[in-house]
């Protein structure tokens, strides 16, 4: 199945999930994998508690019908929110920074919803997953979007600006946090700045 294929049938079923204890009928289910977990394994689970469609990328999970087999999960959960973010010309607000940046993205929020359907990250979920998830639940009633996007290494801020495409951003601030995975406050600078350079 092709991305406007995918496409076509989230905007039938506009609700994307990647667990199965937070489905809801008609949900679309990104079997993701993990560490310690596969969501493959749950497809069939995900199916019975009433999910449209299960995304799926081993083929030993298939059920006829039901089933959208892709090379990556993650890969095509990416791929979709990036295909539903062209769809707007709306501005997308982009905020890191080594701390501080659920509370600037929940003050944003608070401001703007005053005067525009403002759609932003539920919690802290600014990562490779929750971004998606985020991008994928805007509507298009949205007058402007607020992203957070968390990172600890190299070009993590490069790679989630390819599908959300801010317009604006925002660093907070760019401290001493993740020195391991950035190697300097030098490159937690240019780490966190990289949403700035796309």
């Amino acid at each position: 199945m092709n991305l406007e294929e995918l496409y076509a049938l989230y905007l039938l079923h506009p609700s994307v999930q990647t667990d199965t204890r937070k489905l809801k009928p008609g949900d679309i289910f990104f079997a993701l994998k993990g560490n310690n977990f596969n969501g493959n394994a749950y497809a069939s689970e995900a199916i019975k508690a009433g999910a449209a469609y299960a995304v799926i990328d081993e083929r030993e999970f298939e059920i006829p019908g039901k089933t959208i087999l892709v090379d990556n999960v993650l890969t095509s959960l990416q791929n979709l929110a990036r295909y539903h973010r062209e769809q707007f010309t709306i501005p997308f607000l982009a905020i890191t920074g080594s701390n501080g940046k659920t509370t600037t993205k929940e003050l944003i929020h608070a401001v703007l919803t005053s005067s525009f359907k403002t759609y932003t990250t539920d919690g802290n979920l600014n990562n490779q997953i929750g971004i998606p998830l985020t991008i994928l639940k805007i509507k298009d009633d949205a007058q402007i979007a607020v992203l957070e996007m968390g990172a600890n290494h190299q070009k993590e801020i490069e790679s989630y600006c390819i599908y959300a495409q801010p317009t604006l951003g925002i660093i907070t601030n760019c401290g001493k946090a993740h020195l391991e995975g950035f190697g300097s406050l030098e490159g937690v600078k240019k780490g966190k700045g990289n949403c700035m350079t796309i």
